[in-house]
C-alpha cells in the first residue's frame, strides 16, 4: 500500500482545498502523473505521485480542506487495473459494524460516475488542455474508459469552467438572514479559498495600517504622441507592443530611487528598506485579483517590461502562475481604468507600504495659462500609503515625480 500525502506548499502556505481529482479509483497511474488539483490562497497546485500503481482510494472529495502531510489517496503496486477497491479494515471512521453490514458504506468518499467519468490521466490532462468536458466524450473501450484517443476524436467547443453549484437559502428562525419570499428569490454561494484568501488581508490592512490617499493628474499627451510615433517601430524591432504600463513602471522606480521609505516595509520596529525594485502588475483573474511581480524592474528595457507584463498576464488569465512569481514585491501598480474607472482609493497590497492607482484617460479641458484652454488627455492618479512611515510630504512629492516624468516621457530614458 502506498500513501499519497498533501507535499511542501509553500513558505507560510499549510493548507490547501482539493479542487478537482484527475484520477478515478481502478486508474493506474505512473510516477510522476499529476493525481490532483489543489487551490491554494495563492495559486493551484497539481500534486504529482512519486509511485507507480493502481488506485484503490480516494480519500478526499473536492472540497475538503487539507494540511500537508495529510493522506489524500492509497495506490497499491500489485492489483490490476480497473480492479474494484479492497473493503479496508475497520477504523474510527468505518465501524466494524458498517463493514459486514450487507449493505456496507464506502470507506472512502467517492464522486459519482456522472460528474466524473472513468478516463486514464493521460486522457484527463488532454480533455483539460482542450477544454473539453469528459462527461460529452464517447469511449471506444469495450468497459467505457475514457483514452486520449478518444478525446482527439471528440470536437467541442472550449467549455466555461462550471462554477460552484448555488445552494438555496434555508433561513433558521431568529437568525440574521434574508426572509424566505418566493417572489424574492436568493443564492447562497460558497467563496472560494483564494477570495476568502483577498478578503481576509483587504480588512487586515485596513486595520493594521494607517492607509492614507493622495490624488494628482497627469496629461498623458506626450506619452500619448510618443506611443504613436513610436509604436510600429517599436513593435518591428521587440516583437512587442508598447503600452502605458513601461511608462508608469519606469516611473514608479525613478521615483522609488528619490523617496526610499516607499519602497520599505514594517518588521516589528524596524523598517527594512529595500535597495531593489519587484514592481507588482495588479491582474484581475478569473479567480479574483493577484499581483504578479515583474523582477528587478529598474535593470529591464522598456520592452522587457512590455514583454514581461504581457507574460504574466497570460499566465494570470490562464491560472497558471507560479507562487514564486507571487511573492516578493516592493511595490505595486494597480489600473482600474481599463474597466473604466475614472478615481479610486486603491488598498495597500501588505506588507508594501506604497500603490499606485491608474485610471481612465479622459479628454478635459486644461487651462494653459490666464488667457488659454485646450483639450487634453487627462488621467487621474492615485498614490495609497502607510502613514507609519511615510510621511504626507513624502507621498505628495513621491506623486508629483511620477506626475512630471509621465508628462516628460524622454527623461525616462535618463533614468536607466
Amino acid at each position: 500500500m502506498i500513501e499519497i500525502k498533501v507535499p511542501e506548499l509553500a513558505e507560510s502556505i499549510s493548507e490547501g482545498t482539493v479542487l478537482q481529482w484527475l484520477i478515478n479509483v481502478g486508474d493506474k497511474v505512473n510516477k510522476g502523473e499529476s493525481v490532483v488539483e489543489l487551490e491554494t490562497d495563492k495559486v493551484n497546485i497539481e500534486v504529482n505521485t512519486d509511485y507507480t500503481g493502481v488506485v484503490t482510494q480516494v480519500l478526499k472529495e473536492p472540497g475538503d480542506t487539507v494540511e500537508v502531510g495529510d493522506v489524500i489517496a492509497i495506490l497499491e503496486e500489485n492489483v490490476a487495473e480497473g480492479a474494484a477497491p479492497a473493503v479496508p479494515a475497520a477504523t474510527p471512521e468505518t465501524p466494524k459494524e458498517e463493514v459486514v453490514n450487507s449493505s456496507p458504506v464506502p470507506a472512502a468518499p467517492e464522486v459519482s460516475k456522472a460528474a466524473r467519468p472513468i478516463a486514464s490521466p493521460a486522457a484527463r490532462k488532454l480533455a483539460r488542455e482542450r477544454g473539453i468536458d469528459l462527461n460529452e466524450v464517447n469511449s471506444s473501450d469495450p468497459l467505457g474508459r475514457i483514452r486520449p484517443h478518444d478525446v482527439k476524436a471528440h470536437t467541442q467547443a472550449p467549455v466555461v469552467k462550471e462554477q460552484p453549484k448555488a445552494e438555496k437559502v434555508q433561513p433558521t428562525p431568529g437568525a440574521n438572514q434574508v426572509q424566505s419570499d418566493p417572489d424574492k428569490p436568493v443564492e447562497r454561494v460558497k467563496m472560494s479559498r483564494r477570495r476568502q484568501t483577498i478578503a481576509k488581508r483587504l480588512v487586515e490592512v485596513q486595520h493594521t495600517a494607517a492607509m492614507l490617499t493622495t490624488f494628482n493628474e497627469v496629461d498623458m499627451s506626450a506619452v500619448m504622441n510618443l506611443r504613436k510615433k513610436r509604436k510600429d517601430a517599436f513593435f518591428e524591432k521587440h516583437d512587442v507592443r508598447l503600452g502605458f504600463m513601461s511608462f508608469f513602471t519606469k516611473a514608479v522606480v525613478a521615483a522609488l530611487k528619490q523617496f526610499p521609505l516607499l519602497n520599505a516595509e514594517i518588521q516589528g520596529d524596524e523598517l527594512v528598506v529595500k535597495k531593489f525594485y519587484d514592481i507588482g502588475i495588479a491582474v484581475a483573474a478569473p479567480e479574483g485579483l493577484v499581483v504578479p511581480v515583474v523582477r528587478d524592474a529598474n535593470q529591464k528595457s522598456f520592452a522587457d517590461i512590455e514583454r514581461e507584463i504581457s507574460h504574466l498576464g497570460k499566465k494570470a488569465r490562464d491560472n497558471a502562475l507560479t507562487l514564486k512569481e507571487l511573492q516578493g514585491g516592493t511595490f505595486t501598480i494597480t489600473n482600474g481604468g481599463v474597466f473604466g474607472s475614472l478615481m479610486s482609493t486603491p488598498i495597500l497590497n501588505s506588507p508594501q507600504v506604497g500603490i499606485l492607482g491608474m485610471h481612465k484617460i479622459q479628454t478635459r479641458p486644461v487651462a494653459i495659462d490666464a488667457e488659454r484652454m485646450e483639450n487634453r488627455p487627462m488621467m487621474y492618479i492615485a498614490l495609497s500609503y502607510d502613514h507609519r512611515i511615510v510621511d504626507g510630504k513624502e507621498a505628495v512629492s513621491f506623486l508629483a515625480t511620477v506626475k512630471e516624468l509621465l508628462e516628460d516621457p524622454e527623461s525616462l530614458l535618463l533614468e536607466g
